[in-house]
């Protein structure tokens, strides 16, 4: 069965091997935004004779045909997930290196709304956020405002 990583590399001309396919299924089953190393440990249970070389040569090949989006979230290693996931914006929990996806239209709209101001017309958008997990907030809440401190 082809998954939708492969059907996307050969939409935009990229030859399948064997090996790149692997790695295509690997990126296709990922919920999360794995550096090359993880992507190489995965698909090494699936094929134990791909190469790291292999895996960063098809990563960059992925990229450049557009079917990747390379992120870089402050940390040692360059992330990857593939570019059709839809449109979204990044939370990373800077403890755990956890990324979370949202949405968020009324930034959306506000940053449509900057760029107007300024004489520009928004083409594209990209948010990242990084922050770190609150203690006492309640699983799936805001936490309340930061109050100001009190003269």
């Amino acid at each position: 069965m082809e998954s939708r990583i492969e059907r996307l590399c050969v939409e935009r001309g990229v030859k399948m091997t064997g090996q790149r396919r692997v790695i295509a299924r690997v990126l296709s089953d990922t919920e999360d935004h794995p550096d090359v190393e993880e992507l190489y440990r995965r698909a090494t249970r699936l094929d134990s004779h791909i190469s790291i070389a292999t895996v960063y040569r098809t990563v960059r090949l992925f990229e450049e045909k557009g079917i990747l989006e390379r992120h870089d979230f402050g940390g040692t290693r360059a992330r990857y997930e593939p570019s059709e996931h839809g449109h979204h914006h990044h939370l990373i929990d800077i403890e755990t290196g956890k990324v979370i996806e949202f949405q968020d239209a009324e930034h959306e709209d506000l940053m449509r709304v900057v760029a107007s101001r300024l004489g520009f017309e928004l083409v594209s958008l990209r948010l990242e956020l990084f922050g770190r997990k609150q203690k006492s907030a309640p699983r799936g809440r805001a936490a309340p405002p930061a109050r100001k401190p009190s003269k």
